[in-house]
């Protein structure tokens, strides 16, 4: 694989980045160095740290990295349900972000397992 692009995982997270600021228009301006930043930051955090981990020369740092996208990924479903309990998005945008949220975990974790297996082959 020659760019974090190809992996699926990466691709997920974008979507959810896409999908994430077109929510976060519909916040009220008062959020905008609130709800809405902290919301923008987290859901940029998951594929950053993906592509980053990708770039890393070990398995265990390109481990690590994914778990923090996985960390950003549970904040900003977090962000999400403020949203929500704010009244600022609708149950709908919710379960839409829950469903992206849950396949890009399976993923991530997919992903995590995937390098866990690949450096003990190396260590062999």
């Amino acid at each position: 694989m020659e760019s974090f692009e190809q992996l699926e995982v990466w691709k997920k997270a974008r979507k959810i980045r896409i999908f994430v600021m077109k929510v976060i228009l519909k916040l009220p301006k008062e959020e905008k160095y609130g709800l809405f930043m902290q919301s923008k930051r987290s859901s940029r955090s998951i594929s950053n740290n993906i592509a980053e981990g990708f770039g890393r020369f070990h398995f265990q740092e390109n481990i690590q990295f994914c778990r923090v996208a996985r960390g950003s990924l549970t904040e900003t479903l977090d962000h999400m349900i403020i949203a929500l309990d704010e009244g600022y998005i609708s149950d709908e945008d919710l379960n839409n972000f829950r469903h992206l949220y849950s396949s890009c975990l399976k993923l991530i974790n997919g992903y995590i397992a995937y390098l866990k297996k690949a450096k003990t082959g190396q260590d062999s």
